[in-house]
């Protein structure tokens, strides 16, 4: 299948280079006509990932029209809290029968949609022409080719395995998978669990705490995910606990970097000028999320207090001492 990925940050990038690794034509859509002509003269991506290699068969595009023409597997590689703004853009020129592929984790304020049901709304699709990727990939890895699992996830298992093939290398291992809803609420809680992650760092407790956040992290996701109708084993494997494990873990995490800095003591706005003006996206899908959760009357303690550190004035030590002091009950 011919392929178009939209968005040129990293992760968008390195999962274009994935796509031409295994043997599928690809464009890389950038919104930017001066990074597509960078991307096409010096096969690296100068903003995102300059120090690595792209294939001279990856072609990049500012031009809308002609990425999109005759793409079949079109996948969504930009910002959560854009995805709809930008699929808004792309429906004039998207095919009625392309298989709709998002990379963007999290959950969209106001409507607290998933990226696959913002897909469906806004064009249309039915939910079998809608998938999702997730798992622990970040993205330099990737990109260097070092080895890495992830899970497609659509309800119509035939196009799920079709994606599988397209994206297949000796470096990156695609599952497949049905669970379209545990696959995105691993991916949307995730960013939420690694800034608490790079919180408690930040303020320089130890390993005891980052493995106890990031286990009663994956406590809180697969609540939400079971409540959604999501299956707790999609929770506990790649997509769930492999890409928490990578996301709170790794100094690649863009997430887990920003929750650093404000547990150092930074503000908001300074946090974001360390992380090269970037927000992570747990910053806004904490609050998208915690609303998600109070929807379905489920208990996220964790994501509570990295809403209230983010956006209601609470130190990150409160915040812990807040954790700490709730009522003791059985695991």
């Amino acid at each position: 299948m011919r392929a178009v990925v939209m968005g040129s940050g990293s992760w968008g990038t390195a999962m274009a280079k994935v796509l031409v690794d295994a043997g599928t034509p690809t464009v890389l859509w950038s919104r930017r006509a001066e990074l597509a002509k960078a991307i096409n003269e010096t096969h690296t991506n100068p903003d995102y990932l300059p120090d690595v290699a792209l294939p001279e068969a990856l072609r990049a595009s500012a031009d809308l029209a002609e990425a999109l023409d005759q793409a079949e597997l079109v996948v969504c590689a930009v910002p959560s809290q854009s995805l709809r703004g930008s699929m808004e853009t792309w429906l004039p020129h998207l095919s009625d029968t392309a298989t709709l592929m998002s990379l963007s984790k999290g959950v969209e304020t106001g409507t607290l949609l998933r990226m696959s049901e913002v897909i469906a709304q806004v064009t249309g699709a039915q939910p079998d022409r809608v998938a999702v990727l997730s798992g622990p990939n970040l993205a330099r890895e990737i990109a260097v080719g070092q080895p890495a699992a992830t899970v497609v996830a659509c309800t119509d298992e035939d196009r799920a395995k079709q994606i599988q093939q397209a994206c297949s290398t000796r470096y990156f291992r695609p599952y497949t998978n049905t669970d379209v809803v545990g696959c995105e609420i691993g991916g949307a809680v995730k960013n939420v669990i690694a800034l608490a992650c790079g919180m408690a760092s930040g303020v320089g407790l130890g390993e005891n705490t980052l493995a106890s956040i990031i286990t009663r992290g994956l406590a809180e996701t697969i609540r939400l995910g079971v409540a959604l109708g999501g299956r707790p084993e999609t929770l506990a494997g790649l997509a769930g606990v492999g890409d928490l494990v990578a996301t709170c873990s790794s100094p690649l995490s863009r997430n887990r970097a920003f929750g650093s800095r404000l547990g150092e003591g930074k503000t908001l706005a300074q946090a974001q000028e360390a992380t090269n003006g970037q927000v992570a996206e747990g910053v806004k899908s904490c609050t998208s999320v915690r609303a998600l959760a109070e929807t379905h009357g489920v208990d996220m303690p964790l994501t509570e207090a990295v809403h209230q550190v983010c956006h209601e004035g609470l130190t990150v030590t409160e915040a812990i001492y807040s954790l700490l002091g709730r009522r003791t009950k059985p695991e």
